[in-house]
């Protein structure tokens, strides 16, 4: 058998297949790379991840489609040669999630374009959630995503027949999306519901799907994403949300359904305490900087020059520095040795222009940064040449 031949997907026809027996008819990449007869692993392909499980007793870690072909890639070497007979065993639990999320993404996709106008342009299947993206959307709120939902669950219990079928590309009718491919087409029709081509796994019954959860919608790229889980991932999914918000509730001696007026609460709270630590830090500040003022003796042209080394980011001491130097003929310099940061305040009538000052001194010794004529910041990557910008800025500043 050439080793180019295609490979027979055992899972166009029987999705449910999880254990099967091939052929190999090649190897590559030392062994690690093994292309069989036939194949139940499927793909990552149209959006939906590839299948993990055991060929030959190795893990495998990765399938790729290669058109024609698909290759397995193992953990390690298969360490058998061309012709060989292998078993293949998939992971069924992550086949049937995966049957469960595509399965149901077509009903979403499907009642999402047939009852609201709104045609899907990209999927995306996850281990923990998957998304669709769709167009025309002008905005979707929390209670048309619930109605959505409602639709899509009451559409599931229905248990809507899934059929799989082959049809030639230029006959092949009521495609939800026409197919830009000839030849023959793999179509996955839910009765009554959908049909679509679709090279993917699916349940063989909408039932199969269990329930779906819309989790949220956002806008993204002109488009609207809208999130979803279904099935066994949807319960563990809901009963993680319920955890989550019981775990902070607690703490607040609330329950869930008390949570939204709480949080609004404290947020009203917390913003008029940080508008009120604003205020104390600012008179704070001027207090502060009223008194290294009257401490700090003026040099010979009546300019007083202070200097401070902070472990803090300089930038906390701005409205220190802003205070001191809205009291005139002033300069502050404020230095973090260790973080290499490096702040500069001057008044407006001490001749001195913060940010021609300090921008050039950074730039020799690699720094960067800048500001205005009045508060310049800058930060230099190697603080073991803070000393060098420091001698610098005290010379070009007389200190």
């Amino acid at each position: 058998m050439s080793s180019n031949t295609p490979t027979a997907r055992l899972y166009y026809d029987d999705a449910a297949l999880s254990r099967f027996s091939a052929s190999i008819v090649a190897v590559a990449d030392g062994g690690r790379t093994v292309y069989l007869d036939r194949t139940a692993f499927y793909p990552t392909s149209g959006g939906q991840p590839h299948d993990l499980g055991i060929l030959a007793d190795v893990q495998v870690v990765d399938v790729v489609d290669e058109d024609e072909r698909v290759a397995h890639h193992l953990a390690e070497p298969v360490g058998l040669p061309v012709g060989a007979m292998v078993v293949g065993q998939i992971d069924a639990e992550r086949r049937h999630h995966h049957r469960q999320q595509h399965t149901g993404q077509h009903v979403l996709s499907a009642i999402l374009a047939d009852r609201h106008g709104w045609p899907t342009v990209s999927v995306h299947f996850g281990d923990d959630t998957n998304t669709v993206d769709v167009s025309g959307v002008e905005g979707l709120s929390n209670d048309q995503l619930a109605r959505i939902e409602r639709e899509v669950n009451a559409a599931l219990v229905g248990n809507h027949p899934v059929i799989i079928s082959y049809e030639d590309a230029a006959t092949a009718a009521d495609l939800r999306k026409a197919s830009d491919r000839s030849g023959e087409l793999r179509i996955v029709t839910i009765e009554g519901l959908d049909r679509s081509a679709c090279g993917g796994t699916h349940v063989s019954r909408t039932g199969e799907v269990g329930a779906m959860l819309l989790r949220r919608a956002e806008k993204t790229r002109g488009n609207t994403r809208i999130e979803f889980v279904c099935g066994d991932r949807a319960v563990r999914r809901a009963r993680a949300d319920a955890e989550l918000l019981t775990r902070t509730a607690r703490p607040l001696s609330a329950s869930p359904e008390e949570l939204p007026t709480l949080i609004a609460q404290q947020t009203e709270r917390l913003t008029r305490l940080e508008t009120e630590m604003k205020h104390l830090r600012t008179a704070l500040a001027s207090h502060e900087a009223r008194t290294l003022w009257n401490q700090t003796a003026p040099d010979a042209a009546g300019i007083r020059r202070v200097r401070h080394d902070v472990d803090t980011p300089v930038r906390e001491s701005e409205p220190l520095a802003q205070a001191y130097v809205a009291l005139g003929m002033c300069v502050m310099l404020v230095t973090n040795s260790r973080a290499g940061g490096v702040l500069l305040a001057t008044a407006t009538d001490s001749g001195v222009d913060a940010g021609a000052v300090l921008k050039p001194a950074l730039l020799t010794v690699g720094g960067r940064g800048g500001g205005s004529p009045r508060l310049a910041q800058g930060t230099v990557p190697d603080a073991s040449r803070v000393p060098e910008l420091l001698n610098t800025l005290l010379h070009a500043l007389a200190f």
